[in-house]
């Protein structure tokens, strides 16, 4: 699994459980939802990790919970 693959895949996952969509949390994180639906629509290859933060805080989570999977430490160059 490529590294955005696995931002994507997680980033959908934290939407189920916490029944949020991805405007949401890109607006309460204060950013544009775009930035998530371009990464999660494959139009962005290559993911910040200030997105990811401000994703992170409008979902009401840690990096360090975002990145809390094994598939991250799995990853493919």
């Amino acid at each position: 699994m490529q590294i955005n693959d696995a931002i994507v895949k997680r980033i959908l996952e934290i939407c189920e459980e916490k029944q949020l969509n991805i405007c949401d949390a890109s607006l309460k994180g204060g950013m544009s939802p775009s930035a998530i639906y371009d990464l999660v629509k494959g139009r962005t290859k290559c993911s910040k990790v200030i997105t990811v933060k401000r994703f992170c805080e409008g979902a009401g989570i840690t990096l360090k919970e975002f990145f809390d999977r094994d598939y991250f430490n799995e990853m493919e160059d």
